[in-house]
């Protein structure tokens, strides 16, 4: 009698051992998508301030047609791509060509002094800090989705089960890595 008992264990502790790792994994996979989530919404709420910010600036505009058409035709394909990899392309060609409306800016006084303007821009400093943060969050979850998918054993769950590695957000520009001169 012991003996079976013995053989039920060994033969359960092996079962149990993979519904812990795939719940885990199951865990590491909604903690993903939560976190792109968030991403999410702090690319929409960006994107939702760039119609603002365009329309503000086209009154002052003589020579940004082409950057303000550009900002506007990128904004909509980054609506349009769920791909990490791709949105993150995207999202830092948005970012650069934001750093240069507000670079455009600094040639018009009057706008600069413009009201809407400067609640616009403190609203997207305040977007970009969320999705930096956002940025962080989703791409710990996706190391540990990651290590866990590599790893030794739970990589055999991992295969068994179609887990497979998520994609980080990053930055492909190496601009975009680049400290940033500061002149006084």
């Amino acid at each position: 009698m012991t003996w079976l008992v013995v053989v039920l264990v060994l033969l359960l502790l092996p079962l149990l051992w993979a519904v812990f790792i795939y719940n885990r994994f199951v865990r590491f996979k909604s903690l993903v998508e939560e976190a792109w989530s968030g991403i999410d919404v702090q690319l929409k709420r960006r994107s939702d301030l760039i119609p603002q910010l365009v329309e503000t600036v086209k009154g002052y505009k003589v020579h940004e047609q082409d950057l303000l058409r550009e900002l506007t035709e990128l904004r909509s394909r980054t609506l349009a791509t769920q791909e990490p990899a791709e949105r993150g392309r995207l999202e830092g060609a948005v970012s650069r060509l934001l750093g240069n409306l507000f670079a455009v800016a600094e040639a018009y006084p009057d706008l600069k002094a413009n009201t809407a303007f400067l609640e616009l821009q403190d609203q997207l400093a305040e977007i970009e800090d969320q999705i930096q943060l956002s940025r962080r969050y989703y791409n710990g979850t996706v190391r540990n989705l990651n290590i866990a998918v590599d790893s030794f054993p739970s990589n055999i769950v991992a295969r068994l089960f179609a887990f497979i590695k998520a994609e980080y957000f990053e930055l492909d520009d190496p601009g975009e890595r680049a400290v940033p001169k500061v002149a006084f």
